[in-house]
């Protein structure tokens, strides 16, 4: 973590560890300590590039593909299906946690006009526009101060954290999603704005 000092001997090697154990970070600290600056420099831990089923809303690995729109397009094309190759920069997603945050920004919601444009009923998997999370799928997502995030928000986020399962408006879908998941959170602000549910803080 070049240009960070003083973190060598503590933050540092327990993010080292953190990453190693595929554990989900939350860096707590006061404004000025370098959180979010730490978060943005993970990047440089991925691979410079990495392929991607072209077409696919969620950065589908060519060789393990998880939408239903990737398995589809794999069926009808096999080998012959595109790919490009998506930069390191690219995977890392970053969201400020406001009170305005909604369940459809970060997971996902049915998207009526899709529905009527491919003439699909509500009940087609294809109909899902997908949040934030979803779309970082292979890659960083960031949440800076969590405690802002309305509880039931929390609580559909430990949903993905513990189970990987995504509810959207009836649909439950299994997505092994591969994401790194780092939190930020300022402890002096919990008792002005927020707090952390108990389960997530678990």
């Amino acid at each position: 973590f070049e240009g960070i000092w003083g973190y060598e001997d503590t933050v540092i090697p327990d993010i080292q560890r953190a990453i190693l154990s595929r554990h989900n970070i939350n860096l707590l600290g006061l404004r000025g300590q370098a959180k979010t600056r730490i978060a943005r420099m993970m990047t440089l831990l991925l691979d410079e590039y990495i392929p991607v089923l072209s077409g696919t809303e969620l950065n589908d690995d060519p060789l393990n593909p998880i939408s239903r729109e990737a398995k589809d397009i794999l069926k009808e094309k096999g080998d012959e299906a595109e790919i490009h190759w998506m930069h390191r920069d690219e995977r890392y997603t970053e969201k400020l946690a406001t009170p305005d945050v909604s369940v459809a920004d970060l997971i996902g919601d049915v998207d009526p006009i899709k529905a009527a444009t491919l003439k699909l009923p509500y009940s087609d998997e294809r109909v899902i526009h997908y949040g934030l999370i979803p779309r970082s799928h292979r890659g960083i997502f960031v949440i800076n101060e969590l405690p802002d995030l309305q509880a039931r928000i929390q609580v559909a986020l430990f949903n993905i954290l513990q189970e990987g399962d995504i509810q959207i408006r009836g649909f439950k879908l299994r997505l092994p999603l591969d994401i790194q998941f780092v939190f930020t959170a300022n402890p002096e602000d919990y008792t002005n704005r927020g707090s952390i549910i108990t389960p997530l803080k678990d």
